[in-house]
């Protein structure tokens, strides 16, 4: 693997770093991080010198001229139940979904971005808890992703829904089928985590998954559909948004990208 340079604008510390473990260890935690990896170092050092923003602005404008979020190479498919679907570089509708919390447990929220035909048309954000977890605003997302796939698969689309949580990915689509047949418990009858949430996802996630494709993005890796849910997730953090509402506001992505991270 090539070696890679991290740049944190915004941490415990900021500048050029070599190790990733420096760099969680100044950003963890804190909704206001701000941080990119760069494959050089004379990049990073040239990206530290400018914004956050313009860097991450320079990051999407480069991969395409155009919003092409399932052609990147940026996330990894992992566990997609028609292979055939999988084999695709694309669905008709791309669905990113987010989570957010600070601190962890805290003030959390949930935030999705909507690609079709390899554009964003949508942007949602909502589902605050004042008591939340990093988890629980994840699997929000996915539920909130597959309640939106529903309709649109029904109309014969295929959907794929992408989150940077592996957790939530491995609980519906690998852990759940073996909980539910032991009666919703984990060995020896061992308490399940975020259960409610959990059987609302998989119920749904089996009545879809024929149609749908479920994969893994590595978080805050410049991708552009995750950048945007993960701004609606802080954003409805901040208003402490219950419900799960459209953004109304232009579409501007240069100008979301500016918000607040988590």
């Amino acid at each position: 693997m090539s070696k890679k340079y991290y740049v944190v604008w915004k941490g415990a510390k900021t500048g050029v770093f070599e190790q990733w473990n420096d760099v969680k260890n100044y950003t963890q935690g804190r909704p206001d991080a701000q941080y990119m990896g760069f494959p050089s170092k004379a990049e990073a050092e040239a990206a530290f010198a400018s914004t956050y923003t313009k860097a991450l602005t320079k990051r999407s404008m480069s991969k395409s001229s155009s919003t092409k979020p399932a052609a990147s190479a940026a996330y990894v498919k992992t566990d997609s139940v028609n292979s055939a679907s999988a084999a695709k570089q694309s669905a008709d509708i791309n669905i990113y979904c987010d989570g957010a919390c600070s601190p962890n447990p805290g003030k959390s929220g949930t935030g999705m971005a909507v690609y079709k035909q390899q554009q964003l048309v949508e942007l949602w954000y909502g589902l605050y808890e004042p008591m939340g977890t990093n988890n629980t605003a994840e699997l929000n997302g996915m539920l909130a992703a597959f309640k939106y796939a529903q309709a649109h698969i029904q109309q014969g689309k295929t959907v794929q829904v992408l989150s940077d949580s592996k957790y939530s990915i491995d609980c519906i689509t690998k852990w759940a089928k073996g909980w539910q047949a032991k009666g919703w418990t984990r060995g020896k009858g061992e308490e399940i985590k975020n259960l409610e949430v959990i059987k609302q996802c998989f119920s749904l996630y089996q009545a879809l998954k024929s149609h749908l494709i479920i994969s893994h993005v590595k978080g805050h890796s410049n991708n552009e559909g995750n950048e945007l849910s993960d701004r609606m997730a802080v954003l409805a953090r901040m208003k402490s948004t219950k419900g799960f509402v459209q953004y109304t506001d232009t579409l501007d992505i240069k100008a979301i990208l500016a918000m607040p991270s988590g």
